[in-house]
């Protein structure tokens, strides 16, 4: 049977690292590093995230501040608030949740974040930044993902990495970050042919397709790290891509769900906004 690789308990080591640096600051007489997340709306999925962020700043000391708008505010309303955090030397960064409302211009609104306080990774210069190779915020679930992998103690460098799925938040992230270890790195998508053939040649396979207990044993190779990005609810109960119960006889290293990825997320969004504080002198 395989290990599980435990986000929860993994995640607990940077929480620590971040009070740490808080506590310090305090200690120094300085501001603590401040988070500023913009709600429109009540998706349920972006109000839980928003929940999630706030406790956790809270319990590493971080500033929270969350401006809530309603479903049917005005792209200015919005894109005004941006720009008064953008200029407040008071917030190190800058949440806008998605999904926005439909009449809303979700990339447009995105597009007017500073990418100096684009934490989530999600500007167009951070973006371009990122896929540069140049200094910027690594988008927080793709930088989650890699310290999982490294936390297995294996070397990514020469392996053979596979990733299901090409979304723009992890898919092509998550390879580029692969391709920056040197591994080698195969992106497959709902038209790849022969799937399972293409997994089970991978060392490190990653599944971010968002669809139920989907990658079974037969696509994985013996040994594998196996990284669970999925996030289905399935009869009331939240599970996976990957069908955790066949894989972990597998796979030499999995990630469950929950408690795997999503335990990581969260914890480096606070970590760049350190970094956003680190490097922003005001």
């Amino acid at each position: 049977m395989g290990t599980i690789i435990k986000g929860k308990e993994i995640a607990n080591k940077y929480k620590k690292e971040i009070s740490d640096f808080v506590e310090n600051r305090k200690k120094e007489f300085k501001r603590v590093p401040c988070i500023s997340t913009i709600l429109v709306g009540n998706d349920a999925g972006s109000m839980l995230y928003a929940k999630n962020q706030k406790r956790i700043c809270e319990q590493l000391g971080l500033k929270y501040i969350l401006n809530t708008f309603e479903e049917n505010t005005k792209e200015k309303e919005i894109i005004d608030n941006i720009e008064r955090l953008n200029s407040d030397n008071n917030v190190d960064g800058i949440i806008l949740m998605l999904p926005l409302p439909k009449h809303l211009n979700e990339k447009y609104i995105t597009s007017k974040i500073s990418y100096k306080k684009d934490i989530d990774g999600l500007t167009d210069i951070n973006t371009g930044m990122f896929y540069k190779g140049e200094k910027c915020f690594i988008p927080c679930t793709p930088k989650g993902i890699v310290k999982l992998i490294e936390s297995t103690g294996i070397n990514i460098e020469g392996k053979n990495a596979v990733v299901v799925g090409r979304s723009n938040i992890v898919g092509k992230p998550i390879a580029h970050l692969l391709l920056n270890k040197n591994a080698t790195v195969t992106i497959c998508h709902s038209k790849t042919k022969n799937l399972k053939e293409v997994c089970k040649s991978a060392d490190i396979l990653i599944a971010a397709i968002g669809k139920p207990n989907f990658i079974n044993e037969e696509f994985v190779k013996k040994g594998a790290v196996v990284i669970d990005v999925g996030t289905n609810r399935v009869e009331g109960k939240v599970v996976g891509d990957v069908y955790f119960e066949k894989v972990i006889n597998k796979a030499d290293y999995v990630t469950p769900v929950p408690g795997g990825v999503g335990a990581m997320t969260t914890t480096m969004l606070m970590l760049n906004t350190c970094e956003a504080l680190n490097r922003n002198v005001y």
